[in-house]
């Protein structure tokens, strides 16, 4: 069992940053990928990121390129997402998962999820 915890989220206004933390207990999460998806309301749950083991490869949304920057430290058992120049149209609740399905863009490829934080991008 993987037991995941999301911290970091609250209410931001356009173009500002947060950082969410993802922290994993139970088995050592580097024998899975991590990935973060958000879900806003009244629409279907959409893949954000996600990284490797290694923390070396990862993969992005076109949605959030260049804005957001996903990393892992396998020390402290932490994934954490940078999410920079928010947009309204970013709020949502925001969950992470570890899977073994590479490259997971798919939230059928995950095993374990977490509760989720609730990020709100409005002025």
């Amino acid at each position: 069992q993987v037991q995941l915890v999301e911290s970091g989220g609250g209410l931001v206004q356009p173009g500002g940053s947060l950082r969410l933390s993802c922290a994993a207990s139970g088995r050592t999460i580097s024998r899975y990928f991590i990935g973060w998806f958000r879900q806003a309301r009244g629409k279907e749950r959409e893949f954000v990121a996600t990284v490797w083991w290694s923390g070396d490869v990862t993969y992005y949304a076109d949605s959030v390129k260049g804005r957001f920057t996903i990393s892992r430290d396998n020390a402290k058992n932490t994934v954490d997402l940078q999410m920079n120049s928010l947009k309204p149209e970013d709020t949502a609740v925001y969950s992470c998962a570890a899977g073994s399905t590479w490259p997971g863009r798919r939230p059928s490829e995950y095993e374990y999820w977490g509760q989720g934080t609730q990020v709100t991008v409005s002025s």
